[in-house]
């Protein structure tokens, strides 16, 4: 994704803000040296008891210092007014079993150190194998994550009678770009009009409207802002449109599509990691070879399919981590187009970078507040203002780790073998 000259710099700046790349590159050399450490890793004996489980809780106390009585089944939900802005019409909660995978290292400009990370699902295997690949890529001294860039569009959508007047309105709006940002300013405490593109096609043009969001995800907020901004056109325009609508289906929002792949939707991150070869071989039961040989199969193999990104299973982690952390999990859609690469280092090391252009995650609003998700996103330190690109970069790096786990598998020929242990009833259909 290439990036204009002033939104390099802007993003340069917040990156200086954060931490120096070379105080990352620091931190990330020492963890290398010190990654073969005994591994403190979630208890996964009793999987299926009482008493596994409140091992693993007990476990998760000591660990994050978070008190999870939602999780547990201590604490019954009863708030009902908290529920306004979540839901219509409510029965009831729709329970989806949680488990826990770590640690999970991860080295960013916003996420650093061991995490724990909730998974909700009912996709027996699952947390089985995200697991393995935080195992793996601990032993390696962690995954690098970084938040490049953010973004969050809506696009609405004029119509006039004819291209003459389409191109009369699109000179006006390019001398209105102050007036949007004034406009979106007494709109919003957080959002910020970053860029307004232009798209015609006849006698219809959409404009596009880039915003960050703050530690929100995002949506609603681009929408009010924008409403704001169309009326503002609505009544100064020289050139009256005969028909608006205040989303053109152009933003990429609820869905994949290349354009948003090949720019940001929400925030873009990418991560990287080297994985020894004898980590390889004893963790994650494959081969660098094997492996590398498997992506590139696999990739040419999506490539024909018509796919938008080239990757394995990314959105299984995701969706989990967005169920239990209170995400738009409908985002899923758009979040889950990335970019998987493997390659053999001249040691005859395994890397593998995963790269995801569509991360809409958010911190604070949405489903945040809510009972278990308050508590999962508690657990990984994410709660509030200040850390949504810190859970941006622990998605990254969990995604990758899922990545390698699945392509081991793949590659070695157990990944059948896999879901017969773990995801059938009594090992059978």
């Amino acid at each position: 994704m290439s990036l204009s000259k002033d939104r390099a710099k802007r993003r340069i700046n917040d990156l200086k803000r954060s931490e120096s790349l070379n105080e990352l590159e620091l931190r990330i050399k020492n963890e290398r040296k010190s990654g073969s450490e005994k591994i403190s890793g979630v208890p996964t004996g009793g999987l299926y008891s009482r008493d596994g489980q409140l091992q693993r809780l007990k476990f998760l106390r000591e660990k994050t210092g978070e008190n999870i009585p939602f999780l547990e089944g201590e604490s019954t939900f009863n708030n009902h007014q908290q529920l306004e802005g979540n839901i219509e019409n409510f029965i009831g909660m729709t329970q989806v079993p949680t488990g826990v995978i770590g640690p999970l290292t991860v080295h960013g400009t916003c996420a650093n150190g061991d995490f724990y990370l909730p998974l909700a699902t009912t996709e027996g295997a699952l947390v089985a194998s995200y697991n393995r690949g935080a195992k793996a890529t601990k032993l390696a001294g962690g995954v690098t994550s970084v938040c490049l860039i953010e973004g969050v569009q809506r696009s609405p959508l004029f119509r006039f009678e004819n291209i003459i007047e389409v191109g009369k309105f699109v000179f006006w709006i390019l001398e209105q770009q102050g007036q949007f940002v004034e406009l979106v300013e007494s709109s919003s405490n957080f959002a910020q009009l970053e860029d307004v593109k232009t798209n015609i096609e006849g006698n219809e043009v959409i404009l596009t409207f880039e915003y960050t969001t703050g530690d929100a995800a995002g949506q609603n907020m681009v929408t009010i802002c924008t409403n704001r901004i169309c009326e503002y056109i609505l009544e100064k325009s020289p050139v009256k449109p005969s028909r608006w609508f205040i989303e053109s289906n152009y933003s990429g929002d609820k869905k994949a599509t290349a354009l948003s792949f090949s720019n940001v939707r929400g925030k873009k991150v990418t991560t990287e990691i080297n994985i020894p070869r004898e980590i390889v071989e004893e963790v994650l039961k494959s081969t660098p070879e094997l492996m590398v040989e498997y992506w590139k199969s696999s990739t040419l193999a999506v490539i024909q399919s018509g796919a938008i990104g080239a990757q394995g299973h990314v959105a299984n982690g995701l969706a989990a981590l967005f169920l239990s952390c209170g995400q738009d999990v409908a985002c899923i859609s758009e979040a889950a187009t990335g970019i998987t690469r493997m390659q053999m280092n001249e040691n005859g090391d395994l890397y593998c970078a995963v790269t995801l252009p569509n991360l809409i995650v958010g911190t604070v609003g949405g489903g945040t507040g809510l009972g278990t998700q308050k508590e999962c996103l508690k657990m990984i330190g994410c709660y509030g203002k200040g850390t949504s690109r810190k859970f941006a970069e622990i998605c990254g790096a969990l995604a990758l780790a899922g990545e390698l786990s699945i392509a081991a598998a793949m590659s070695a020929g157990h990944f059948t073998q896999a879901h017969k242990d773990l995801g059938r009833k009594n090992g059978k259909q």
